[in-house]
């Protein structure tokens, strides 16, 4: 390029445009026009997984310059793509201790990234007005009792207990037969019908016995109690048609691709520095869900408002 320039000018008009196509050469682009390449994060259909992608992937981009393609996809497709090539990075996975053998032990195509600083909770809850009305309603050696009150046209004569995705981990229907417990489980489809039927169980004061976890933004507006069914201790759901125990305690973390680890970068180094925690989470959630905000613009919000948080997060 200097000689194209040498021979279509002389004196000080040539040099000046020397200069100025070296300093363009030189000068280091704004992060958002360096492009490095190409993540691709799952996007798993429950709105806190969205909000924890949505800032990852306003961070990847805005402050180092890759390319994201999120892929809206179940639990089990996302472990899948890790084989395919087709996915990098599960922001936030619930357990999934078969898939982890798989994927991770045997197949070697995936490697965990740490802990996301979500901590997961699953389990059965009623609207705080029953816990009110009927006390030991909570108590799950008490639920047979109550099971006329919970009958759907869905549940036939028996209670109905109200799940969410089928794809979502549940042990909902070995802990109903295990128990011996005089209910159905029926399959609202998704995260949103759940929040809708806890809304109006709560708005109507109707009976309603639902499969929820935290986080979840809905806790800011909905008070819902949990049900205490029998305390899980380690090994109790190890075989998953003998459950009878509560859920574990998650400490939700991040899987990546084995070849998105060895040659991610930065990219790499950020995904596995991101750390937030349930409260974060719930914040952009409820700014997307109620507040009727686009992923990015409540990434974006959080992002402008939370510096503090998020710096460490990016490679040194």
């Amino acid at each position: 390029m200097a000689s194209q320039v040498a021979v279509r000018g002389r004196g000080l008009a040539g040099a000046l445009a020397l200069v100025l196509i070296l300093a363009g050469c030189t000068a280091e682009a704004p992060p958002q026009a360096r492009e490095t390449g190409t993540v691709r994060l799952a996007v798993n259909p429950w709105v806190g997984y969205e909000a924890s992608a949505a800032v990852l992937a306003y961070l990847l981009e805005r402050e180092l310059g890759y390319r994201v393609e999120t892929k809206k996809l179940t639990e089990d497709e996302s472990w899948k793509g890790f084989e395919s090539g087709d996915v990098d990075v599960i922001v936030e996975n619930w357990g999934r201790e078969k898939e982890k053998k798989e994927f991770i032990q045997d197949k070697k195509v995936a490697v965990s990234a740490g802990l996301n600083g979500n901590k997961g909770i699953i389990g059965w809850y009623v609207p705080q007005w029953m816990a009110e009305e009927y006390p030991d309603i909570t108590d799950w050696r008490n639920l047979n009792k109550y099971a006329p009150l919970f009958k759907t046209a869905k549940s036939g004569d028996k209670g109905q207990v109200l799940d969410g995705d089928p794809t979502f981990v549940t042990s909902d229907e070995a802990l109903v037969k295990n128990l011996k417990l005089d209910y159905k489980v029926v399959y609202a489809g998704s995260e949103n019908a759940l929040i809708s039927a806890a809304k109006f169980a709560t708005r109507n004061r109707r009976p309603l016995l639902m499969y929820f976890y935290e986080p979840q933004w809905l806790f800011t507006q909905v008070k819902l109690v949990k049900i205490n069914l029998p305390p899980y201790a380690i090994g109790c759901d190890a075989v998953p048609a003998k459950v009878a125990c509560d859920y574990p305690p998650y400490l939700l973390d991040k899987i990546v691709s084995r070849k998105f680890a060895d040659t991610g970068g930065k990219a790499y180094e950020l995904v596995r520095n991101f750390t937030w925690t349930n409260e974060h989470q719930n914040a952009v959630a409820s700014d997307m869900a109620d507040g009727r905000m686009s992923a990015q613009a409540a990434a974006k919000k959080w992002v402008e408002a939370n510096k503090i948080v998020w710096k460490d997060w990016l490679p040194k």
